[in-house]
């Protein structure tokens, strides 16, 4: 045990419920009360959580916005022996919502870090989902800019786990197409209104939950799950052919090409580049 271990306080990393109040464990329930500090993605709203269930642990804010700053507040109070429990709005800190931050700090600190189990959006959806993968990719939320979007959903077309993101409900019909257009037709899965009265679990394909998301009752953050393409085998002898038929069959760019087939070939990527540039545009 450091010093700073015998001297500092405990960070608890606290899940909250993404909805339903029961979901909340007895763990969690006594961390809040016994902690001297609550970190709140938004105080307004965890203030509503904690006097439902009667805690009145003094609050502060911890938000995206201020994230840096409030995290060296926060250590402070952990260096001057405070126990500390960070929350987000719903579901676990650092998730895609604040406290990554404040969490490798604490470590580089040398502080206690203790993250208990609880409410995640992202758990709850894939369990409820039926896909059978032995693994998944999570990228939280994709970019709100189109462009961007597209360029990371041209990025997954060869990815080989099903793909998990976040979406709001502004923006699900974009997110949609841009997907159907960009990964072709798949299987998906989405989850929305998670453990409220509203819940709706929907799976079919991209073009299936497209159409039933133009219904115009979309409320609340969606998960959305997109399956993997069908694998087409790659065709060509040499490298010149290989190159010439990710270009004309995938919507891989020139230097994800170029990754590939170094990973593949175990030759270097930069001399693989050279060769995809004099072809890429002929």
């Amino acid at each position: 045990m450091t010093a700073a271990t015998q001297t500092c306080g405990t960070l608890f990393i606290v899940p909250t419920p993404i909805g339903n109040l029961e979901d909340i464990t007895l763990r969690a329930l006594r961390t809040l009360k016994e902690v001297d500090l609550i970190a709140a993605e938004d105080t307004r709203h965890s203030r509503q959580l904690l006097t439902h269930f009667g805690i009145n642990t003094p609050l502060i804010s911890y938000y995206r916005e201020k994230e840096a700053e409030r995290s060296e507040e926060i250590i402070l109070r952990l260096e001057e022996g405070k126990n500390v429990a960070l929350v987000s709005d719903a579901g676990t800190p650092g998730i895609s919502d604040p406290g990554a931050v404040v969490v490798r700090q604490a470590h580089e600190k040398g502080i206690t870090v203790v993250p208990l189990p609880g409410a995640s959006a992202l758990t709850t959806a894939l369990s409820g989902s039926g896909i059978t993968s032995t693994g998944f990719l999570f990228l939280g939320f994709l970019p709100a800019k189109s462009s961007q979007r597209r360029k990371a959903l041209a990025a997954l077309s060869s990815c080989e786990y099903p793909v998990v993101v976040y979406e709001s409900p502004r923006r699900i019909d974009a997110l949609l197409a841009d997907a159907l257009e960009i990964l072709g037709e798949r299987q998906a899965f989405w989850a929305r209104e998670l453990t409220k009265t509203f819940e709706d679990l929907q799976s079919g394909t991209l073009s299936d939950l497209l159409e039933k998301s133009k219904d115009g009752r979309n409320r609340g953050e969606f998960v959305v799950v997109i399956c993997p393409g069908a694998k087409e085998e790659v065709k060509g002898q040499t490298l010149e052919e290989l190159i010439l038929w990710y270009r004309d069959n995938s919507e891989l760019s020139l230097k994800d090409v170029s990754r590939q087939l170094a990973a593949d070939l175990g030759i270097s990527r930069s001399q693989i580049y050279q060769q995809a540039l004099a072809l890429w545009n002929k």
